[in-house]
């Protein structure tokens, strides 16, 4: 069983494409924008594709965007 395990994530890994940032910021709830510039302050995972482009793993995103949510659930991000 132990080879098994490593062959499916392999395969999961395989099958997940990575995806824009105009489809992350979907993904997060949030502007664009604001997806460059957590990128920016290296505040979430993510891919430099062929020197500039930025891409993003979905399974990656979601405990990030699960820590997101509870941090605005909590006030701990200002509001405007």
């Amino acid at each position: 069983m132990g080879v098994v395990q490593p062959a499916i994530d392999q395969k999961r890994a395989i099958s997940e494409i990575p995806v824009k940032v105009h489809e992350a910021a979907i993904f997060l709830g949030v502007s664009p924008q604001t997806v460059y510039l957590w990128v920016e302050r290296k505040q979430i995972p993510h891919l430099r594709v062929m020197g500039r482009n930025i891409r993003f793993l979905k399974s990656e995103l979601e405990p990030f965007r699960a820590q997101f949510k509870q941090e605005v659930g909590n006030g701990k991000t200002s509001e405007a």
